[in-house]
């Protein structure tokens, strides 16, 4: 891979020069306001993938956004990569919380990046860890240096729940037929510190409306008699946790699987300071599952938490009402054995099983996907683990995470294979949140590392 790093090291303003154009364009699955520059981020991956080498580059059409797909077979008889990622975005909003705007990419330093990061919306979730992986690909294919064969799937819908992927994944399985599946939509835990991802909680999201009177009504001619359903909500949503941060619905914890004693210890090796964790959040404490440390309580147990709340009057001044109804989003991170339809189903139940008989209550289930756990006795794992070394200079770690790659286990099923999470970014990195960034060093460092990914994996599958 000499010629690989070399050309690397020659074209790195480009790469980064590239990566800060498709930043610009605001490519929000969310919010059908920005479909047209959702297609145009389609378009321009597509673009630059032809351009690194790729063959049979095309948008295929879903009932949602495009699927961009590529491939290079050099050799049939060469294992296969399948490269997954994202183009869409996450909303910006809330806007008056960003430094500098969302979609105007800029390089700051900071104390965890001291050589730069970009600030933009998909800086680092997906946008800067997907390009990765073409310009990974146009840098063997220029030097001759691609030791396997690869294709490359990146679609428009993942920040809204891949809901057409898994059609698109059964209707192409030939197409897609792979040894592995490659992604980066992962975290390192510091950046003298790398780590691979083994292991991801499954999610279950929900809608709840709790509607009380037919309209809004006067505080104070109604007040006291008539049940207000932000108040009923709030209480509704409390009565979901005891004092422990126990969730209470019945069921939820019957399929959780027990972590060993021996395995939360190792887990607790990695590095982790709780004081820096609270001074990096500006918090005074954390708050979390009696009974568990800061690092088990984001990777190895369940959650939920309410992600918005609304009703009633939020404008400015005041405005004396008891409202008509009220709304909240939920989600619940699940670990493994939870099924997602299943605990959807407990929640809807109990939901609406607490509700008093002065409102009524509707829960609309919006996205779920299943936990996965990845195993480090294999081929794949080594590969990923011996390309880090290469570049870090160090063995990386092993880890679980606390977020959500529902498509993960939809490959899985699908494709029959496992999948690699060889993720650059930061938990600091503000993904989902104003001021999204991504370190130069992180988006640099991928690149260097995913050719070797390569060789390391087709010389291990021999």
């Amino acid at each position: 891979m000499t010629g690989t790093q070399d050309y690397i090291k020659d074209n790195k303003e480009r790469f980064l020069d590239e990566l800060l154009d498709l930043l610009k364009i605001p490519s929000v699955s969310a919010d059908p306001a920005y479909a047209d520059d959702v297609r145009k981020t389609a378009e321009f991956v597509a673009s630059k993938l032809t351009t690194a080498g790729a063959d049979n580059v095309k948008l295929y059409e879903t009932a949602g956004y495009p699927i961009v797909y590529g491939d290079k077979i050099i050799d049939k008889s060469l294992p296969t990569i399948l490269v997954y990622g994202h183009y869409d975005v996450q909303p910006p909003d809330p806007l008056e919380l960003w430094d500098s705007p969302p979609f105007e990419p800029v390089i700051k330093k900071t104390k965890l990046h001291p050589d730069g990061a970009i600030f933009a919306r998909g800086a680092c979730d997906d946008k800067g860890q997907a390009y990765m992986h073409v310009k990974a690909f146009e840098a063997m294919m220029d030097k001759g240096e691609l030791p396997c064969n690869v294709k490359f799937m990146i679609e428009g819908e993942e920040e809204v729940g891949s809901d057409n992927l898994g059609v698109f994944c059964k209707e192409h399985a030939e197409m897609l037929s792979c040894d592995v599946v490659l992604l980066s939509d992962t975290s390192v835990i510091a950046n003298d510190v790398p780590s691979i991802t083994v292991g991801l909680r499954g999610l279950s999201y929900v809608e709840v409306e709790v509607v009380g009177p037919n309209k809004d009504l006067h505080s104070g001619v109604y007040g006291g008699a008539v049940g207000n359903p932000v108040n009923i909500l709030c209480e509704m949503i409390a009565s979901l946790k005891d004092d422990n941060n126990h969730i209470t619905i019945p069921g939820f914890y019957d399929d959780v699987v027990t972590v060993s004693q021996d395995d939360r210890a190792k887990m607790n090796e990695a590095p982790f300071s709780l004081e820096q964790y609270q001074e990096d959040l500006k918090i005074d404490s954390v708050h979390g599952e009696k009974g568990y440390t800061v690092l088990e309580q984001t990777s190895i147990r369940p959650t939920l938490d309410v992600n918005g709340m609304w009703g009633g009057y939020t404008g400015e001044g005041a405005k004396t009402v008891l409202p008509s109804k009220a709304n909240a989003k939920i989600s619940m991170r699940l670990v493994p054995n939870q099924d997602s339809d299943k605990i959807t189903e407990l929640f809807q139940k109990h939901f609406e099983s607490i509700a008093p008989k002065s409102v009524k209550v509707t829960v609309t289930p919006h996205h779920g996907g299943s936990p996965a756990v990845t195993p480090t006795d294999t081929v794949e794992y080594k590969a990923a683990a011996m390309a880090m070394k290469q570049t870090y200079g160090k063995e990386p770690i092993p880890q679980r995470s606390g977020g959500s790659i529902p498509i993960v286990a939809l490959f899985e099923e699908v494709f029959g294979v496992k999948s690699v999470l060889l993720g650059f970014g930061l938990d600091s990195d503000d993904i989902h949140s104003p001021n999204e960034h991504y370190g130069l060093f992180n988006y640099y460092k991928g690149i260097e590392t995913i050719p070797y990914f390569y060789q390391y994996y087709a010389e291990l599958k021999k």
